[in-house]
């Protein structure tokens, strides 16, 4: 006897049991179809949710922290409570020596007033950064180039000009080489940038001038004081490890109790991005359990049609047993309708859910941004399929045994 699995006759077989109730072949490979389609989709559909997410961060660094000064809410050497102080340039050289696991870092202070070029005029924030500054927000170039670190030394007067500040001040003509002014101070533009990362560190670059550091406390400010300090953890540490250190070299130059906590305002952004993972890890394991319940409602299906079948051929399997059947065709008959539903109803699902991915990913595809990722990798797929022609084998398993121990004269006698 031919083995079932190169034998032409068993598979015209098959197709012809599988047809002689169409209606219920069909429900039950659809629910095959759905679960799979299912369990895809939302496999896929979890990753481009969290793409879209992410792609808000894009050029942001995700290891970010930050400390501004706030008021003491302790009295310490005479001082009240309440005392307002600011950090300084000579702060900021003592965080660097005595903070180990700094990456980058950077002042940042910012300044409102009207920009100038020509007849136009635009309100718009200035914000004095280091060449390091780049790094933690890493801008869209359209023309010129960034503000870089001989820029800060020698407290030159230039400024990177935001994209829609620059088209509504220079309209269509070219800015880079330009001069524009900022309350009666001019700068030359060296630069025209944007951002893609949604995150605002005194308002997007797109509407903001860039000017170093420097200058804005020479020309501007007209002090050492700085508003903030901006810094990147190395890796293996978060920025929470090193507040410390800060703290420590802040306070070393300031009358501020050791224990007033609310006197130094830290900001830690790996924290929020934590938070976000956390949140997809359990968007994508809610997502597997749905997929995985939908993929077992078909499988119970595949289990149900299967003993359905074999009740149905009692005396077909009888007579096969009769006339010299042997136990394995026998299970190989039913175990290869099993897994002839759930290969082909599984494939087409993965198929289709492949499909509303990809229309997914056309239409969240962002010019700058790029693809958000709503995609099935095929590795996934074929994990999905053979899962399923697994679980088919295993529900068919049963139903075939039943039909091996169908003994020829009991079988004979069945109605």
């Amino acid at each position: 006897m031919k083995n079932p699995i190169f034998d032409i006759e068993n598979w015209r077989e098959i197709g012809a049991t599988l047809a002689r109730n169409k209606t219920r072949t069909f429900l039950t490979a659809f629910g095959i179809f759905w679960g799979t389609a299912m369990l895809a989709m939302l496999w896929g559909g979890a990753k481009g949710l969290e793409g879209m997410l992410m792609r808000n961060f894009s050029g942001f660094a995700t290891n970010l922290g930050a400390v501004f000064p706030s008021r003491t809410t302790m009295p310490y050497k005479g001082y009240n409570k309440g005392m307002e102080w600011d950090l300084t340039i000579n702060d900021i050289a003592n965080i660097r020596r005595m903070t180990p696991g700094i990456d980058c870092s950077t002042t940042i202070s910012g300044i409102w007033g009207k920009v100038n070029y020509a007849t136009k005029s635009k309100n718009a924030t200035a914000i004095g950064i280091e060449s390091d500054y780049t790094r933690i927000l890493v801008p869209v170039i359209y023309s010129g180039r960034l503000i870089n670190q001989s820029d800060v030394a020698s407290t030159r007067k230039v400024a990177v000009i935001g994209k829609n500040l620059a088209d509504e001040l220079f309209g269509d003509e070219p800015s880079v080489g330009k001069y524009i002014s900022i309350n009666g101070i001019y700068l030359l533009v060296i630069g025209v940038a944007g951002q893609t990362s949604e995150v605002q560190l005194y308002g997007r670059i797109d509407d903001s001038v860039l000017i170093p550091a420097s200058t804005m406390f020479r020309a501007f400010r007209h002090t050492n004081d700085v508003e903030g300090f901006l810094y990147t953890a190395v890796k293996g540490k978060t920025p929470t490890d090193l507040q410390p250190y800060i703290r420590r070299a802040v306070l070393a130059s300031h009358p501020i109790d050791p224990d007033d906590d609310g006197a130094l305002w830290f900001m830690d952004i790996s924290e929020r991005f934590k938070m976000v993972e956390t949140l997809f890890l359990g968007i994508s394991l809610l997502a597997l359990f749905v997929g995985a319940g939908s993929l077992m409602a078909g499988i119970i299906g595949v289990g149900n049609i299967m003993w359905i079948i074999v009740k149905e051929r009692t005396q077909e399997i009888g007579i096969r047993r009769a006339i010299g059947a042997k136990p394995r065709d026998i299970i190989m008959q039913i175990l290869s309708e099993s897994v002839v539903l759930t290969t082909i109803a599984g494939i087409a699902g993965v198929c289709f859910a492949t499909i509303v991915l990809g229309i997914a990913d056309k239409i969240t595809y962002d010019p700058v941004l790029g693809s958000a990722h709503f995609e099935l990798h095929f590795r996934h797929a074929v994990f999905i399929v053979l899962t399923f022609m697994t679980l088919g084998t295993a529900a068919g398993t049963m139903p075939a045994i039943k039909a091996m121990r169908i003994k020829p004269v009991e079988a004979m006698r069945d109605k």
